[in-house]
């Protein structure tokens, strides 16, 4: 007997997560691949990882703790 599948579409949402920091609080302190893990989980493409990775190291919003810690961005995301 031959099975019979059904193609449902799924739709992407996007999601906006907002983190609400001050300026006098420390960045939050994550490892490469939590941060990696977290944005791959409302992203589109690996270009967007990427960038979003970049753009939240460089602004300081975030810090690297574990083996990466005192990589260069530009080593990490270049």
């Amino acid at each position: 007997m031959s099975q019979v599948s059904t193609r449902v579409p799924i739709m992407h949402q996007v999601a906006l997560h907002e983190i609400e920091t001050g300026p006098c609080e420390e960045p939050q302190s994550v490892t490469l691949l939590e941060l990696i893990e977290a944005i791959s989980e409302v992203s589109e493409s690996e270009q967007e990882v990427v960038a979003t990775v970049t753009s939240m190291l460089n602004s300081g919003r975030v810090r690297l703790s574990g083996n990466f810690r005192d990589t260069p961005v530009a080593k990490l995301c270049g």
